[in-house]
């Protein structure tokens, strides 16, 4: 080793090697040749090798004994792989569980707590003050009837608006944030859009007007400003709760692996369990200001402090989820910092934005449509419950049977965000085919009531109506309105991803704003007429154009884009190209044809072995500091030692 020495001429760490196109390595009858032998050239033993590397390239909960991927398998071996690797898991995760319990009996919900709640508390305020609108405005009607019902003393566009500006100012939200995302930070993102509710929030507990109708022009823009923080929370939310968990090394730990989807939609339920709790609140806070009674005439100033406070409450865990953001997520930028400095950019990536729309273009419509075709089905639920509540009990004057009804349709929501987060990694179902069953299902529970409204809403029969209808909101978010939120990030690479998000879930937005459009047009047997056929066209777009992620390491995915971005794609033979992880139309163009695990393995060892000779010349340069870098802590000794014994000895320049 000692006469065997390369000199460092100048930073080597914000560089990265063309991936594998020819230029860095040389090959001998299409094999890699390594230049990390020992001092008297002897060959590597392979065996020894694999043996070394296989917890970190063939890591047992993808890989079985013989190094076979799971989704190479044949099926039975598959069923039986999976069902192995799921009970161990399963065995682990409750053995753990126990263990805290034991401990600390409040240990649990402390863990709920702090990696559910805290994640996902901008999507639970979102949930709480976005859906709340559907719910106050049947009470605004019933106490200010010739404002908010006949329009004679306040504008019906202005009272329109109320519905069109919030959803306008999540649109802007999401691709502002998902730019400045990108640019600047999540970090920035997040604490931003925390900022932003807050104010949003107090505009909106204190709007005010000389007039009624001066009163709604302010609710409307104090909407509009509250909504673009919403917005913000889609890509930001997505982005950094998948990414915080992938770790920081060469290959993503065994939680992400298993557990990614899980950990996103645990903290994305929490738009589910901020309906909840805002349809509890507007309850209690009624039977409180309207003397226990929920029952009307309701006065002027009940409904006031009813809304109103309904409103601030919030705004105090806006405030607190401001100081967690800015003092508690110090590094929720990182794995965006590493993404950059293997590119080599700083600012925005705009070159990996325009080789998305080049590579992954029919992912972006999947994403979209897909995200556009639920929200048809998802936000028009929800922003006119009021009146679909109105044909299963037609015969009700108060506002609180609509609510407690709404709190049924939200408890069957929740069961429905819950299996599809206990579902959504398993790899015999998966995203893909969720996100497929449930526009399905959506489809055929409108349908049906659709062109038989009649015999539907017949007292006799308003039961079945009932249950199609919460069917249909049970199975939206154990289908594509959870599965959309999860792979509009995944499927695109680190650099980009809070954008393409953002796009998508823009997207999204004009599918609720052209639902709020059409339903203020049409009957309510009109929309079960049209609703249906969103539900097959994102179906449809979902087979063709949607990857399906499930299983796969993400550290694969930005690896792969490497090779994209460096011109060379072809070149790239791992996971993320296996025809288990593209869509139809990627199969279809060939792409699924460069997978070869075993030119994969060589790559990635060699891949390793560069890395380590990089950080070990990076040792040597002082003048580059960095706030954020890969690290070796993933390495086991014997892999430290093997590399160190392989690599050559590198010296500072002189």
């Amino acid at each position: 080793m000692g006469d065997n020495v390369v000199h460092h001429h100048g930073p080597i760490a914000g560089q990265i090697p063309v991936p594998y196109g020819g230029q860095d390595y040389d090959t001998i009858n299409g094999q890699i040749v390594d230049d990390f032998e020992t001092s008297d050239g002897a060959a590597l033993d392979a065996k020894d090798e694999k043996a070394i590397f296989s917890y970190l390239l063939h890591p047992d909960d993808s890989y079985d004994e013989n190094g076979t991927y799971w989704a190479d398998m044949k099926f039975g071996q598959k069923v039986s792989f999976i069902t192995k690797v799921d009970n161990a898991e399963t065995k682990r995760e409750l053995g753990n569980l126990w263990t805290m319990f034991k401990e600390d009996p409040l240990s649990p919900i402390s863990w709920y707590f702090k990696e559910c709640v805290l994640p996902g508390a901008g999507l639970g305020l979102e949930g709480y003050v976005l859906f709340s609108i559907g719910n106050v405005t049947p009470l605004f009607q019933k106490v200010w009837p010739t404002c908010w019902k006949s329009g004679k003393v306040c504008n019906n566009t202005w009272i329109a608006a109320t519905t069109y500006l919030e959803v306008c100012g999540i649109i802007v939200g999401q691709i502002l944030v998902g730019l400045l995302g990108d640019s600047i930070g999540r970090r920035f993102g997040l604490i931003q859009d925390a900022m932003i509710m807050f104010l949003g929030l107090i505009m909106l507990t204190a709007s005010w007007g000389v007039t009624l109708n001066g009163w709604v022009i302010c609710y409307a823009w104090s909407l509009f400003f509250y909504s673009v923080g919403v917005g913000g929370e889609y890509p930001m939310t997505a982005t950094s709760g998948m990414e915080n968990g992938v770790g920081s090394g060469k290959v993503s730990t065994k939680e992400d692996r298993l557990h990614r989807g899980r950990k996103v939609l645990m903290a994305f339920m929490m738009q589910g369990w901020g309906q909840f709790f805002n349809q509890v609140l507007l309850i209690l806070l009624l039977l409180i200001f309207h003397h226990g009674s929920g029952n009307p005439p309701y006065s002027e100033v009940a409904t006031q402090w009813t809304f109103r406070v309904s409103f601030a409450i919030p705004a105090l865990g806006t405030l607190w989820l401001v100081y967690y953001r800015y003092y508690k997520m110090p590094a929720a930028s990182k794995q965006l910092a590493l993404a950059k400095k293997k590119a080599n950019v700083t600012g925005y990536d705009m070159e990996s934005l325009k080789l998305s729309f080049t590579y992954f273009g029919p992912r972006m419509i999947a994403t979209s449509v897909a995200w556009f075709a639920n929200d048809v089905f998802f936000y028009g639920n929800k922003l006119f419950q009021s009146e679909f509540i109105a044909v299963i009990s037609p015969t009700s004057t108060s506002v609180m049977e609509g609510w407690l009804y709404n709190l049924i349709n939200v408890g069957v929501s929740l069961a429905g965000y819950y299996m599809a987060a206990f579902l959504i990694d398993h790899k015999l179902y998966g995203r893909k085919k969720m996100m497929i069953v449930g526009f399905l299902m959506d489809f055929i529970l409108f349908i049906v009531p659709g062109f038989h409204y009649k015999y539907y809403t017949e007292k006799k029969h308003i039961t079945a109506f009932q249950a199609m209808y919460f069917l249909s909101s049970f199975f939206n978010q154990f289908g594509p309105n959870s599965v959309t939120f999860l792979v509009a990030a995944e499927v695109f690479p680190t650099s980009i991803r809070a954008t393409a998000t953002g796009i998508a879930a823009a997207s999204g937005k004009l599918g609720a704003l052209f639902a709020g459009v059409l339903y203020n047009y049409i009957t309510v047997q009109m929309r079960f007429y049209i609703v249906p056929w969103f539900g097959l066209l994102g179906m449809l777009v979902t087979i063709l154009f949607m990857p399906d992620t499930t299983g796969l390491d993400l550290k694969e995915q930005d690896r792969r884009w490497q090779f994209i971005r460096a011109g060379n794609p072809q070149d790239y033979h791992g996971v993320a190209v296996h025809p288990e992880h593209l869509s139809w139309w990627e199969r279809f163009r060939g792409i699924g044809k460069y997978y070869d695990p075993a030119a994969d393995y060589e790559q990635r060892v060699h891949e390793m072995k560069k890395d380590w000779e990089a950080k070990q010349a990076k040792k040597f340069d002082e003048s580059e500091k960095l706030a954020y870098d890969d690290d070796d802590t993933e390495y086991s000794d014997e892999v430290r030692s093997y590399l160190q014994k392989r690599s050559p000895v590198i010296q500072p320049t002189k």
